[in-house]
């Protein structure tokens, strides 16, 4: 009667469960890979911080238009796309506005809906995964049914029709967190419902319930506890998808709208510029890149230090 695959089930979690915090720590700090990911991971998140005061230093903004940098046909003057000592990384052809300014607010659109996002898909996903696993029976049934019908949904075809519907008023950020969620619960609410039948099934926990500890408490106190470790692995996971999807929206033209910076958008706009101006398709890209390279780098490695079978990385 179970959703779940064979090796997303109790035996194969109940092993993750079990692993000291303090010992999955000491490891996680051992993976230089783990650690370098994290390292830039928190770079892009300084960034995203202080992103007005790193372009007020610079001198620059992303909603400036700069027409004195571009020739009459829109491209920027001079070479690597307008690369000079006022525009970092160029400019944007057609419009002028400074790449590095836009590169750097970027940051603070995709970490902002990719962590908002996660954060929102993760609660959604442990509710259903805990109500599943703890219930049982035709709870069980029914929240994994329904999880097997969300799946096969059609996420992308669902994405573009709904923002068709939503109003243009309502902001295109939240729309993007809502829509990531809804589609990105799936493999938390998975693992939290195995992990948590063969919670419900070990001593302890049965103690609890021998000596009338309530449903409530037991959730709390018993189970919850037990799963932090492996929800913040997960949510680690899921936030380069999350920021990627973001990015792949916005390549649509159904994410954040102009002049809202951001990496998907300017991506999408540099294809029609690729081969005159490589450098605009550059910059946007390779942030990308790094971003979503150096969460799963630690994703990877914090997924590793907690599983004593994996042992981290070799």
């Amino acid at each position: 009667m179970s959703a779940i695959p064979a090796e997303s089930g109790p035996a194969a979690t109940e092993d993750l469960t079990a692993a000291s915090p303090l010992g999955g720590w000491a490891r996680l700090r051992s993976d230089r890979w783990a650690m370098t990911g994290a390292g830039v991971t928190l770079a892009f998140i300084i960034v995203a911080i202080f992103a007005p005061e790193i372009t007020a230093l610079a001198g620059v903004d992303p909603y400036t238009y700069h027409i004195n940098a571009l020739f009459s046909n829109g491209l920027p003057r001079g070479s690597l796309g307008g690369v000079s000592g006022s525009h970092l990384l160029g400019v944007e052809p057609s419009t002028g506005r400074d790449l590095f300014a836009i590169v750097v607010y970027g940051t603070r659109t995709s970490l902002f809906i990719g962590f908002a996002s996660t954060l929102l898909a993760a609660l959604i996903g442990t509710t259903i995964g805990l109500l599943a696993g703890f219930r049982g029976g035709a709870v069980d049934v029914g929240l994994s049914r329904f999880t097997d019908l969300m799946i096969a949904f059609p996420q992308l075809i669902f994405m573009i029709a709904l923002q068709a519907l939503v109003p243009t008023s309502f902001p295109k950020e939240l729309f993007m967190i809502g829509v990531i969620a809804v589609f990105g619960w799936f493999s938390m609410a998975r693992v939290v419902r195995a992990q948590t039948i063969a919670l419900r099934n070990r001593s302890f926990v049965l103690a609890a319930e021998a000596v009338g500890a309530g449903s409530w408490h037991m959730l709390r106190t018993e189970i919850l506890p037990n799963l932090v470790s492996t929800i913040t692995v997960i949510a680690t996971m899921t936030v380069p998808a999350a920021i990627g999807t973001e990015a792949a929206l916005s390549f649509l033209g159904i994410g954040v709208q102009p002049p809202t910076p951001s990496w998907g958008r300017e991506i999408s706009s540099a294809i029609d510029w690729v081969a005159v101006d490589p450098w605009y398709l550059l910059a946007p890209g390779l942030a990308l890149f790094l971003v979503t390279l150096s969460l799963n780098t630690f994703g990877d490695g914090l997924r590793d230090a907690f599983d004593p079978r994996g042992g981290g990385r070799r």
